[in-house]
């Protein structure tokens, strides 16, 4: 472990590195944000002849600015777990924060449209990597009672990311802005060179000694604590179960009855999670606001406007920090997928009601949309990002990471490209239903096949999915009796 930070030992068994740790680790996130934020305000401002380059965008030139980076992503995310448990988690973050300063770097030199699509391009390697090595790296050095706090931080950090690009687009000059950019990726850079590897990591390195130092710092302790002892003698123990398994990862996943049904859970998840309608709602946020103009006075700018879906997004994944360890995963989850699904239906059924000729209130749709966003960045999305974490062991949270995201991002595109030709086919009232039903489906699901991750270890949880439902059923009523007294 690097010496610089070995001496920032804090006594009594204080956490306060873990959390100093995580703040550094999610800040390329924030800056993942601070780039999909800016093309929001930008994107006016790039067509009209007086702005920052040399030309207007046509609307070709936009098209591939906003939809080249999930295309990246996909290509850059496949290997992205692979690479991740073959070449360390510490690598893999500093490559995604060196890819995150070459995108400002780009812009800075020139804003022609190649110019912009090739950084687009670049920006698809944070795009996956943020949340898949991220994530990882945060589990592996956070306690299990700080695993939810810290990976919610993830969300909380790129919505910040959002709201700064808002601002900083309202406030300031694009080229401030850009050096802005730069300024932050390019610190956290070094940063991070004097950051310590997971020690997960450093064991299936064979690094037994220098991982109980990286555990010891992260867990405020010395290197003879007990409870120390123990947990690198866990780690060390599944590494040996880890090789003496001859099977491949995909057959372990694809055979073991456990990581199976976990696998199916993440990936259910995750896909209802990108198919809540939140994204659209994001980008479209501008035409309902002035659908509801028609009917009640918003005396703000579309950049304010803007700005406030910024504040509401903060404010939900703040609320996620907050409440994550104390609510659970699963009631969280149950929740907000069912906030999300009642301000999908308010839309809908607004949409449709004013078509028809009915009048309805211009409040209506803007609660509906800023609750989606609220109850999104509350609760749905941080949990499909934290579960990946809670239900795999660290062999295997690499790949299932990769194809989640890879599933995730192929829903951007899709909703991204032909969005607004569904509309066109079956109106928009009937696309915001479809995504009432597929969040409602999400709430069902979870109440029915999702077990409560918080605390437990991955043992506990598989032993759980392998229980069938006549044995919980028994199991729960055995712990009933004993606690009559």
């Amino acid at each position: 472990m690097n010496i610089l930070i070995s001496k920032l030992m804090w006594q009594n068994g204080t956490r306060i590195n873990q959390y100093l740790f995580a703040i550094i680790l999610t800040i390329p996130l924030l800056n993942f944000g601070m780039i999909q934020g800016w093309l929001s305000p930008m994107i006016s401002v790039l067509r009209s002849p007086q702005g920052p380059a040399p030309y207007p965008y046509t609307s070709t030139d936009i098209s591939w600015v906003t939809s080249v980076t999930y295309i990246s992503a996909i290509i850059f995310g496949a290997p992205m777990g692979y690479l991740t448990d073959r070449y360390g988690r510490k690598v893999m973050t500093l490559i995604t924060t060196f890819s995150l300063i070459l995108y400002w770097q780009i812009k800075l030199l020139c804003l022609e449209p190649w110019a912009l699509i090739l950084a687009r391009a670049i920006a698809g390697i944070p795009c996956s990597a943020c949340y898949i090595v991220l994530p990882i790296y945060l589990k592996e050095i956070s306690d299990i009672d700080l695993r939810g706090a810290l990976g919610s931080l993830l969300i909380l950090n790129r919505n910040i990311g959002y709201l700064a690009s808002y601002v900083f687009a309202d406030l300031l000059q694009v080229s401030t802005m850009l050096w802005m950019g730069l300024l932050v990726p390019t610190v956290v850079f070094f940063l991070l060179l004097i950051m310590p590897e997971t020690p997960e990591f450093l064991v299936k390195q064979g690094k037994v000694d220098e991982a109980k130092t990286v555990l010891a710092w992260l867990r405020g302790v010395t290197v003879v604590d007990h409870s120390l002892e123990q947990e690198i003698d866990n780690i060390v123990k599944v590494e040996k179960q880890t090789k003496a398994d001859t099977k491949s990862v995909w057959r372990i996943i694809l055979k073991d009855k456990a990581t199976f049904k976990a696998f199916i859970i993440t990936l259910v998840i995750k896909i209802t999670q990108q198919f809540d309608g939140y994204l659209i709602v994001l980008i479209f946020a501008g035409f309902v606001f002035e659908r509801a103009s028609e009917s009640v006075t918003l005396p703000v700018s579309p950049n304010k406007q803007v700005m406030m879906i910024g504040v509401v997004q903060l404010l939900g994944s703040t609320v996620a920090t907050c409440i994550v360890e104390k609510t659970g995963r699963k009631l969280l989850l149950v929740t907000t997928s069912f906030a999300v699904g009642v301000g999908m239906l308010l839309l809908s059924a607004w949409f449709y009601l004013t078509d028809i000729g009915y009048w309805l209130p211009g409040w209506l749709p803007v609660f509906a949309m800023c609750l989606c966003i609220f109850a999104d960045a509350a609760g749905f999305q941080p949990i499909s990002y934290i579960i990946i974490t809670d239900l795999f062991t660290f062999q295997l949270r690499g790949t299932v990471s990769s194809f989640a995201n890879i599933c995730a991002k192929l829903s951007n595109f899709v909703q991204m490209k032909w969005f607004t030709k569904l509309c066109e086919l079956i109106s928009i009232h009937w696309t915001f239903l479809f995504f009432a039903v597929v969040c409602f489906f999400a709430c069902i699901y979870t109440l029915i096949a999702f077990p409560e991750t918080r605390q437990k270890s991955v043992e506990d949880i598989y032993q759980k999915l392998n229980k069938s439902k006549k044995e919980d059923k028994t199991d729960k009523e055995e712990d009933r009796i004993k606690a009559v007294p």
